[in-house]
């Protein structure tokens, strides 16, 4: 088997907060069980066990939730000592960790830093466009805690990026929020759309954004974006990040800019596997990793043509002249029926139009960094 990618919820659906555009509660409340709980020591061991003796090469581990942190520091001390027991030699195991950064207290973020995890830390802009949506079950801003957060994972030279939700009220106000990044220090970012409802028709959320507003948000942080790379100073924006690797003619990393979806293991606490953090849903189940082969798990996701089917892009798409850098983007964003095709095609279509010439001389100025 190839490098392996599995992403683990020890906390199921669990969170401390109530974002309110959480895809991920969204998800669990369509499914028979929208929460497992916390994950057993024999499941955690099973993953780590199971995976690590399937992988060849490398194996990541990525912690999501809900909030995992919830499970506790004790039980991500478990994973470093069962990833220590079962990794044969030579095979490469990295660990990261997605969290909204509430519960990171000192002693969290000197094992993040000693572990060498890399930490995603939520955090949507400034405190108006954070505290908009990001609330605590008593109905509070979350922003001073992030921030506290986001000050020890700094004290404790940790590696964390900030993962940003583009809600409508943040995509008007990027250059202040790409600002404040800036003057704290955070030079990686990761902009990733918001998602509405399954159930919804899209853009009918105090949060929802719609192509035009994603279209002049992308225009906005490309220019504050090239003006810095024109300057010699880097900020590590992933999307851009992805261009530039496609430009050079490389592999990019996001499964969103493949052209398909990735075979990745989506493990819920109670060891439920699904092919994808956005289907983790009844009719997506694989199978349990505590029962079943990752072999069969594989056939299960076969089965589905799960990775099959998302090759499989509109016309349009194809006959796109900028196909080759959008590549159809992320499943989940697609509007269904016969005349499916990606939510925010019109927006990517704007941007390239308008950035191409200068995305084309970044990738000219950068051309050593992605090697």
């Amino acid at each position: 088997m190839p490098p392996v990618s599995v992403m683990i919820k020890p906390a199921s659906s669990g969170c401390n907060l109530r974002c309110a555009y959480c895809f991920y509660a969204d998800e669990a409340a369509l499914r028979g069980v929208p929460n497992y709980g916390i994950m057993s020591a024999d499941t955690l061991e099973t993953v780590v066990r199971t995976f690590l003796q399937a992988a060849t090469g490398s194996c990541s581990f990525a912690f999501q939730g809900g909030e995992p942190t919830l499970a506790g520091l004790e039980f991500f001390r478990r994973v470093v000592q069962l990833q220590k027991k079962y990794a044969r030699p030579g095979l490469v195991v990295s660990n990261a960790l997605q969290t909204n950064g509430v519960l990171l207290d000192e002693e969290w973020c000197r094992f993040l830093a000693q572990e060498n995890f890399l930490v995603g830390l939520s955090l949507d802009g400034v405190k108006d466009t954070h505290d908009l949506f990001r609330r605590t079950p008593a109905d509070t801003g979350s922003y001073a805690a992030v921030l506290r957060a986001a000050q020890r994972l700094t004290a404790a030279k940790a590696s964390f990026n900030i993962l940003t939700v583009v809600t409508a009220p943040l995509a008007k106000n990027i250059t202040k929020v790409y600002n404040f990044y800036k003057k704290n220090g955070w030079l990686y970012h990761q902009y990733i759309p918001c998602m509405d409802p399954l159930a919804n028709e899209r853009g009918g959320q105090p949060y929802s954004l719609t192509p035009a507003a994603y279209t002049e948000f992308l225009k906005r942080l490309f220019d504050l974006w090239y003006q810095d790379v024109s300057r010699g100073f880097l900020v590590s924006v992933r999307y851009f990040d992805n261009l530039m690797q496609i430009l050079q003619g490389r592999a990019p990393e996001s499964c969103a800019m493949t052209g398909q979806c990735n075979v990745q293991y989506l493990v819920e606490s109670n060891g439920n596997v699904y092919p994808c953090d956005f289907y983790a849903m009844d009719e997506y189940y694989l199978g349990n990793i505590c029962t079943d082969t990752v072999a069969r798990l594989d056939a299960a996701r076969t089965a589905m043509r799960f990775v099959e089917d998302s090759r499989e892009k509109p016309a349009q798409c194809r006959e796109c002249r900028w196909f080759g850098l959008c590549r159809g983007g992320c499943r989940r964003d697609y509007t269904g029926g016969a005349d499916s095709h990606n939510y925010y095609c019109e927006s990517y279509r704007e941007f390239f139009e308008y950035a191409y010439p200068r995305l084309r001389q970044a990738a000219l100025l950068l051309r050593g960094l992605y090697r």
